[in-house]
């Protein structure tokens, strides 16, 4: 029994083990063949991806990147369509970056996202060039509706803006200076007013191909009686002279000469003041100056001044030498003088065309004629015929049966009657042309005087003359023009004065310092002459236009008017009309009776530093009637102040007829028994000088003050 147990259990225990080795072989079959069920393909891509890291890393990051590919398997095998996961490939390169970081630490560092970041900040300071725009020109008279269409704005929206800014303006409005820096804030557009004769000015110049050639304007100036008319009258082979009172020019007149089918438009002036007055008002007529000086008598007092007005307004001058037939005509001798005015001609190696004439025997008129012709081809003198009419005003009347009439020589377009012009703050409509010899025209061009009927106020002469395309605008500009005056009466540039001299040069806008010389003899104009050129620097010049003997005349202020100048007098006296028109003309007249004075002042303000002026005011005068000897106070004056007022501790000077006795100082002033401080005109009063010596009735006791007055 036991036999067969022990077999049993060794049987069963062969078996199990069997079994438990068939189990064993089945479970080794099934891991074989797992085994052989993985893909090679999927272990290679992670074999190929490690063998590049395997080259760069150690070891150990070979087993790293040999466990990497399977977390990056499962992603591709779960979800390979999701997008954030492409996104995790490049995180072994931040991994390598590390490790490679050395390499490629020098190359973020050669500044190359800073330069771009300095452009970027340098661009931003660009957009102030916008600021610095030009000013785009828009004409006077303009409304705001038209100015609107020109931008294509509608009008509705720039009132509305307008309106809330606070203006109260309609369509129909005309644009002011306030408007136009309102509008120009509005629509960010720097806008400028110009007039309109600028405008056409500008326009015709611009269209260089349609500019014709136009006859030359000439003035003839000269002293009195050299024969200005008479040489007028035998180029005209007319007889002006004769017409004229006492053989003298009494009004400016406008001529048309044919020589050899070439026009020449002749201005015959009574003085020099006209000539003065339309360059004073920009209106720049003359293109050549004919300059009549007799021979028997030469350069003269109102030669001097043709000289200098027309150098001056920079007009060529043409010399013609008149009265050779003379017996004791010496045109050698006057072209000496001439010489000495800075009018060198041309056979003595100067740049001046002379001519000696004859004006009364018509000798040598042709010559001066071609020489008239050439000097105006040498100028290329040309005008666009086409635009619409410009011209100059030179002279005006009220006619009692024509109305208000003016002369005007058309500088630019053709004027044909029936056309709407504006002159000025005049305006109306061209009824009638008539020309120098009362006959009337069809038509005017450029540089053909005519006189024009149909204004509706007499116009102002040196105005200038435009052809407008309606009444209407007509009117409406000479309104605004009008308004305009009425807001701002003084338009024209002032004269320069001393005080005003540094501060442009500081600013660089002054180079020449035009001068105007009065003296009391010959000699003192030579010498001034001579001197006050020397005292110019590398910044200023000083310039002398005009240097004669005599007291400042009404035609001395008004060429400093028009040519900017100071007047410098030396030993004369300025009438007080004169003072008046200078005062009105903003002209700055020093007077002198020390030379070193007058040097040290024009030393001074050419070198920017000009002391404090020193000004005298008058207070009063009066008559000193009796002189009282009182003890303990001394000398008293009894006085009637017949002018101003006499004040207490004022300066005063003693004068006697025309002299100056000596000056001193009012010491006490007394009116019956009491002490004031001041006596009126009419009152009577006691005076006490400090000086008071060589008195007499009759006297005049001058109290003054004098302040520093310093440089605007």
């Amino acid at each position: 029994m036991e036999k067969t147990k022990s077999k049993t259990s060794t049987k069963s225990k062969t078996g199990q083990e069997a079994e438990n080795k068939k189990k064993a072989a089945a479970v080794a079959e099934d891991k074989t063949k797992a085994a052989g069920k993985r893909p090679a393909s999927k272990k290679a891509p992670a074999e190929t991806r490690a063998t590049p890291a395997a080259k760069t890393q150690a070891p150990a990051a070979k087993a790293q990147v040999e466990a990497k590919p399977q977390p990056k398997r499962k992603p591709k095998a779960q979800a390979k369509p999701a997008p954030p996961k492409p996104a995790a490939e490049p995180r072994p390169e931040p991994a390598a970056k590390p490790s490679a970081q050395p390499k490629t630490a020098p190359e973020p560092k050669p500044e190359t996202p800073k330069p771009p970041a300095r452009e970027k900040a340098a661009a931003p300071a660009k957009p102030a060039a916008p600021k610095a725009r030009p000013k785009i020109q828009i004409q006077e008279g303009m409304t705001i509706k038209d100015l609107a269409e020109r931008f294509k704005i509608k009008p509705k929206d720039l009132i509305e803006h307008l309106q809330a800014a606070g203006y109260d303006v309609g369509a129909s409005d005309l644009i002011d200076e306030s408007l136009l820096q309102a509008i120009s804030r509005i629509i960010k557009v720097d806008l400028e007013m110009v007039s309109l004769e600028q405008d056409i000015r500008k326009l015709a110049f611009s269209l260089k191909d349609d500019l014709v050639t136009r006859p030359p304007v000439v003035t003839i100036m000269g002293h009195v009686d050299h024969g200005k008319t008479t040489l007028l009258d035998a180029i005209r082979s007319s007889n002006i002279a004769e017409r004229e009172a006492g053989g003298i020019t009494q009004h400016i007149g406008a001529y048309r000469v044919n020589y050899k089918n070439r026009y020449i438009t002749f201005i015959d002036t009574p003085g020099h003041e006209a000539f003065t007055q339309l360059r004073a008002r920009g209106a720049q007529l003359t293109d050549i100056v004919i300059l009549v000086v007799a021979a028997d008598d030469g350069v003269m007092p109102q030669t001097r001044e043709a000289i200098s007005h027309a150098q001056a307004a920079k007009v060529p001058i043409i010399v013609a030498i008149n009265k050779i037939d003379k017996p004791e005509a010496n045109p050698e001798r006057v072209k000496q003088q001439l010489a000495k005015e800075g009018l060198i001609v041309e056979e003595w190696g100067g740049k001046t065309i002379c001519v000696e004439i004859s004006a009364k025997e018509k000798k040598n008129i042709d010559e001066l004629l071609e020489m008239i012709l050439l000097l105006g081809d040498i100028l290329e003198l040309k005008a666009h015929p086409y635009v619409p009419a410009q011209g100059v005003i030179l002279e005006s009347r009220l006619d009692p049966q024509k109305g208000p009439v003016g002369t005007v020589i058309v500088q630019l377009g053709t004027l044909t009657p029936g056309q709407a012009f504006i002159c000025g703050t005049t305006h109306g409509k061209a009824r009638a042309l008539f020309d120098e010899f009362g006959r009337p025209v069809k038509s005017a061009g450029p540089s053909v005087p005519v006189e024009v009927l149909g204004f509706d106020s007499v116009p102002e002469a040196g105005n200038f003359f435009q052809v407008v395309p309606d009444l209407e605008i007509a009117r409406r500009i000479s309104q605004f023009r009008l308004a305009r005056v009425k807001k701002e009466p003084q338009t024209r540039e002032a004269p320069l004065t001393l005080e005003d001299l540094f501060k442009k040069i500081e600013k660089g806008q002054t180079k020449e310092l035009p001068v105007i010389v009065k003296a009391d003899v010959h000699g003192s104009v030579e010498v001034l002459r001579g001197l006050l050129p020397t005292l110019s620097t590398d910044q200023v010049k000083i310039n002398i236009l005009q240097a004669s003997t005599g007291n400042v005349t009404e035609a001395d202020v008004l060429l400093a008017s028009a040519s900017r100048a100071i007047i410098i007098g030396y030993n004369v006296k300025l009438p007080s009309k004169i003072q008046e028109l200078a005062q009105k003309e903003k002209v700055e007249i020093r007077l002198y009776r020390i030379i070193y004075q007058l040097t040290d002042d024009l030393k001074k303000a050419v070198a920017g530093m000009l002391e404090p002026v020193i000004k005298e005011t008058v207070l009063g005068r009066a008559l000193v009637k009796k002189i009282f000897q009182i003890a303990k106070v001394g000398t008293v004056l009894g006085c009637q102040v017949t002018d101003g007022k006499i004040v207490r501790n004022a300066e005063a000077r003693v004068l006697r007829g025309n002299q100056i006795l000596y000056q001193t100082r009012i010491a006490s002033l007394k009116h019956l028994k009491d002490s004031v401080t001041e006596v009126i005109k009419g009152y009577e009063c006691g005076i006490g000088l400090e000086k008071a010596d060589q008195l007499q009735p009759g006297d005049v006791i001058e109290a003054f003050v004098r302040e520093k007055v310093s440089p605007e």
